[in-house]
């Protein structure tokens, strides 16, 4: 008897079996946080001990199945070798092609992921690194959830509250929120639909999602947790540091 370990037989022929695609994780770090009110970017501000960046990435390292880290920072980053000194282990890279938007980091990064170690088949999970509160268990999630599917997702939450649209400062109507849904992050769709889906879209989309949508695809949505909040503004940190003390706590007790 042969040994078929790595072969399937397609059409009655031995053809080898096609390599299974990767999942990266990418984290565009390039912005100013102009909202926090902070003196430097708002992602290198200490929560809980370590840059909110840090807990951030920790995260995404604890996750078996992704087999790179990758940062994108702005071409004059100074502060992320500060925060992340540790940011050395062999899944790790830094790429220094952070854009004016979110939206060209991302593409930039993409290229560089693409053009160093990446497939366009291989998976993508773009981060925001404000969102340091996301854990390892939310990213399996989307993962497990995502990983078969034609398209890709992205964690969300269902709206919890009244939605109301207004007109110079005044409730105009309240909007019906039954099918509303809050994106989150990470969004994972395959690296090659994506970059495409980005170059089309131009700078001006603020994730992943909105791009993919342009192009006619109906992504996943995957439901992630209230505490995978966007560090953005100045209340926010307070609030992420209770949430992590009260996990390291919980850590430490058990």
């Amino acid at each position: 008897m042969r040994c078929c370990t790595d072969f399937r037989i397609y059409d009655d022929r031995m053809t080898p079996e096609p390599p299974k695609p990767r999942f990266f994780a990418l984290i565009p770090c390039a912005g100013n946080g102009s909202r926090a009110a902070t003196a430097s970017p708002k992602q290198y501000k200490k929560i809980a001990g370590q840059a909110m960046v840090w807990h951030t990435l920790q995260a995404f390292r604890q996750v078996g199945n992704i087999s790179g880290v990758w940062v994108v920072v702005s071409p004059d980053d100074e502060g992320f070798k500060q925060a992340f000194p540790d940011f050395n282990q062999p899944n790790d890279q830094r790429v220094a092609v952070g854009g004016a938007t979110r939206a060209l980091s991302v593409r930039n990064g993409l290229q560089a992921l693409l053009k160093q170690t990446a497939k366009p088949g291989d998976w993508v999970l773009v981060h925001d690194a404000a969102r340091c509160l996301i854990t390892p268990e939310q990213i399996t999630a989307l993962i497990d959830a995502c990983q078969n599917d034609a398209v890709g997702g992205l964690l969300a939450l269902p709206l919890p509250d009244t939605l109301k649209s207004s007109i110079d400062g005044r409730v105009s109507a309240t909007v019906d929120r039954s099918d509303k849904w809050l994106a989150q992050t990470p969004q994972m769709f395959r690296i090659g639909g994506l970059l495409a889906a980005l170059v089309a879209a131009g700078d001006a989309v603020t994730d992943e999602s909105s791009a993919m949508e342009a192009q006619g695809f109906k992504p996943l949505l995957v439901n992630g947790s209230a505490q995978n909040f966007k560090v953005t503004y100045p209340e926010d940190f307070a609030l992420a540091e209770a949430i992590l003390q009260s996990r390291m706590k919980a850590t430490h007790d058990h």
